[in-house]
């Protein structure tokens, strides 16, 4: 039996509209783009999904990654009392920040991490995984910090990105949906 909350989500993807930022397609969807309008129905099925997969025993902190990893941060985080953070798209200088070079398929830039700290058991979350060029130097940085991934969550596991980021290291990844760009469409990946 499938569960309703993944067909929610997969129905929601299939559905999404795609543009190319040069020749890279870029699907636009609730929770990767904040546009079309996130239903409460889609966010929860994403939340739900996300926190019945996860020993939050074993978690600290919640780290959200700027933009679109915030809202589903921000439901995880009322869902299982665990504080979050922000890895932020802006330098604040705060003494033991941790400034990230990344680079997706479509842009450049830096993400900077505050109060995670040396042992600190870390739940990473995100929207979208497409080439691991945000992703991945977010998990070795979380490492050069001293503290433990403890689990990642991606909404959309998109193309190679993720796979290559598991050959870089041994953090537990994981995703709700995998999916593959054909044209102008969404195909989903069992």
């Amino acid at each position: 039996m499938t569960d309703e909350r993944f067909e929610i989500i997969r129905r929601s993807i299939i559905e999404a509209p795609v543009i190319m930022k040069g020749e890279y397609p870029y699907f636009i969807h609730p929770l990767s783009d904040g546009v079309p309008s996130q239903s409460s129905e889609l966010l929860a099925s994403a939340r739900d999904l996300i926190f019945e997969s996860v020993d939050w025993s074993k978690v600290d902190i919640i780290l959200g990654i700027e933009a679109m990893g915030i809202p589903l941060a921000a439901a995880l985080c009322l869902a299982s009392g665990k504080p979050l953070v922000v890895g932020r798209k802006r330098e604040y200088g705060l003494p033991g920040e941790t400034a990230i070079d990344q680079s997706t398929g479509y842009s450049k830039g830096a993400i900077f991490l505050n109060d995670i700290n040396q042992g600190d058991r870390v739940f990473v979350v995100d929207d979208v995984v497409s080439t691991g060029g945000t992703l991945l130097p977010i998990l070795q940085a979380i490492d050069r910090i001293g503290a433990i991934v403890a689990d990642c969550w991606i909404v959309f596991e998109k193309g190679t990105g993720m796979d290559y980021v598991r050959s870089q290291g041994d953090w537990p990844l994981n995703s709700l949906v995998r999916i593959r760009m054909d044209g102008d469409k969404v195909e989903l990946l069992e």
